[in-house]
């Protein structure tokens, strides 16, 4: 049976289908726009968006194991995960990998990680075999939170975070969908080698990338304020802002061997995902 894999036109998706086209193995990939879809060998795409449950459904049929990352970002998200699992129960799935966000809970403080809370306790009631992934903040973000000036600016006070690399992640997704009977019922907290405050990470990037960057812990008001310039949704900037209120809690400071456990390697550091972009 093919390894079905969602998510492949994006940065942790498009590594894994990428993986396991290196290793042969037959895929069909669900994307919402076939045309952006990855030209790989022994890949079928289908088209197939998480709000279209008849369509998850047929293209699920056949299918025996799943990786579902983790939708866009909307407000309409967790409903969309929801219907994406029961169709993909009701097309027989067996065992579904979630990519899942680390800390998440019912009252975490970083707002989107309470809808993979919700999405996880979906999963373990539908009937299928499950694994999560619950990763830690993209250690590969970090250069596009800083502004044109090269500050980076958020109410995260001196808090750490154990941030991760989607090449990690993706490596450990691999290696659970090549072998899931052995990863059945685990949850898998996936962080970098370290948890660094982002003045430290603008350390790093000045160092690494060869031009000044800082960084500048802002109030909530101005946290509030500078996002809601950008026109979008209160809930929007309500996520924004708490993904670094959840950096100053201390809830993403927790430093894991889940990286090194799953792949048997150490998982990348900042420095290391710089000096890869060239």
């Amino acid at each position: 049976m093919p390894l079905a894999i969602t998510g492949s036109t994006g940065n942790v998706g498009g590594r894994v289908a990428r993986l396991l086209a290196t290793r042969q193995v037959e895929q069909r990939l669900l994307v919402r726009s076939p045309a952006k879809a990855p030209s790989l060998p022994q890949t079928e795409v289908v088209q197939a968006s998480y709000a279209d449950q008849d369509a998850v459904r047929r293209a699920l049929t056949g299918v025996d194991v799943a990786l579902m990352v983790s939708g866009s970002e909307s407000e309409d998200r967790l409903a969309e995960h929801r219907s994406f699992v029961d169709a993909a129960a009701e097309a027989g799935v067996r065992h579904l990998v979630y990519t899942s966000f680390y800390g998440a809970a019912a009252d975490a403080t970083f707002t989107l990680a309470r809808d993979h809370h919700h999405t996880e306790q979906h999963i373990e009631r539908s009937g299928m075999s499950w694994t999560f992934l619950r990763d830690n903040l993209y250690l590969d973000f970090f250069p596009m939170l800083a502004g044109e000036d090269g500050v980076l600016r958020g109410p995260a006070d001196d808090g750490r975070v154990a941030a991760v690399a989607q090449d990690d992640i993706a490596a450990v997704a691999t290696a659970v969908l090549l072998d899931p009977t052995s990863h059945e019922g685990r949850t898998y907290d996936l962080t970098g080698p370290e948890a660094i405050t982002l003045s430290e990470a603008a350390g790093t990037m000045s160092r690494i990338l060869g031009r000044d960057y800082s960084f500048r812990d802002e109030t909530l008001e101005e946290a509030h304020a500078s996002r809601a310039s950008y026109g979008v949704p209160d809930w929007q900037v309500a996520a924004w802002v708490s993904t670094y209120t959840a950096i100053a809690s201390g809830e993403l400071s927790g430093v894991t061997g889940d990286v090194e456990r799953v792949t048997g390697r150490a998982p990348l550091s900042l420095a290391d995902v710089l000096a890869r972009r060239g």
